[in-house]
């Protein structure tokens, strides 16, 4: 039995895969070692193979999302995989739904791309603070993800912020926008990030006014909003006064005299299209 470890991310499997597969060790004498750092000794001292493994593109993406997963057998479920489309010739073996690897694979995955999406839906970042030498607004948020996809998820924010600086603190891992540099460092048990901000009050005012309670539906927004994230969430202490509310407001509104239709604003560029339309309709047309 060869004991490896898978190390911290797609990355640093891949190198110790590649080795594995040069060596000829199939999935079933490997043991894959859950510590800290990239490789166990003696992976760190064996050089990385320089030939390369060809494998169907739709893996290195399933594999680069199931890296991201929690549990701990990932390491392993992926390298049976890359062993059966490599050694064993199972080169369609993606396509094959009902293959017991491949649907824990596909469901890991699903699970790793929705915490992805809840993590971009559920960051809340707070002013920590300006710096006078930089004059750069230095923002941070706290969040608690299932997953370790703090590299996965991070870019967006750095697409969407990029003229901010920022940290993002998890459990599972920590990153750092400068301005110039995304970096990631160790998660960290506790939440830095607990004294609300002007930024949060104005945010809690935004919420409580785009609020519509005649589109309430509880179960929906559940669904799409989980309990475990409203702790993290300011608007969440919100949440249950609006939903108590929610009935009478839509009673009143339904009270309510109708408002005036406002005018159209005068507009070149509209009425060219209403024109454009109208000519279009007017085009003669006969039955078949």
């Amino acid at each position: 039995m060869k004991c490896v470890d898978p190390g911290i991310n797609y990355n640093s499997w891949r190198k110790v895969a590649r080795i594995l597969l040069e060596e000829n060790i199939p999935p079933s004498e490997v043991m894959w070692l859950n510590e800290i750092g990239l490789f166990s000794e003696e992976s760190q001292n064996k050089k990385v193979p320089i030939y390369r493994v060809k494998v169907p593109s739709a893996f290195v993406k399933l594999a680069e999302n199931v890296s991201c997963h929690c549990d701990t057998s990932r390491w392993a479920l992926m390298y049976r995989i890359l062993w059966r489309i490599v050694c064993d010739g199972e080169r369609n073996l993606l396509s094959i739904a009902c293959d017991e690897d491949v649907a824990k694979a596909r469901s890991w995955e699903k699970n790793v791309c929705r915490e992805v999406h809840k993590m971009h839906a559920f960051v809340r970042f707070k002013l920590i603070d300006t710096p006078v030498e930089t004059g750069r607004e230095r923002y941070a948020a706290w969040f608690e993800p299932d997953h370790f996809i703090i590299e996965k998820a991070t870019p967006f924010f750095k697409k969407r912020f990029a003229n901010m600086d920022w940290s993002i603190f998890t459990p599972k891992g920590c990153a750092h926008w400068d301005g110039t540099n995304l970096v990631f460092s160790h998660g960290i048990s506790n939440n830095p990030v607990e004294c609300p901000d002007a930024l949060e009050a104005a945010w809690l005012v935004y919420y409580r006014s785009i609020f519509n309670p005649a589109r309430l539906k509880v179960k929906a927004m559940q669904t799409e909003m989980p309990k475990r994230y409203w702790k993290n969430l300011p608007e969440a202490d919100l949440i249950e006064e609006l939903v108590r509310e929610s009935k009478g407001r839509v009673t009143k509104m339904l009270e309510e005299e109708p408002r005036p239709v406002k005018l159209q604003p005068k507009n070149a560029y509209l009425d060219s299209l209403r024109n454009l339309t109208a000519e279009v309709n007017e085009i003669p047309t006969e039955d078949v």
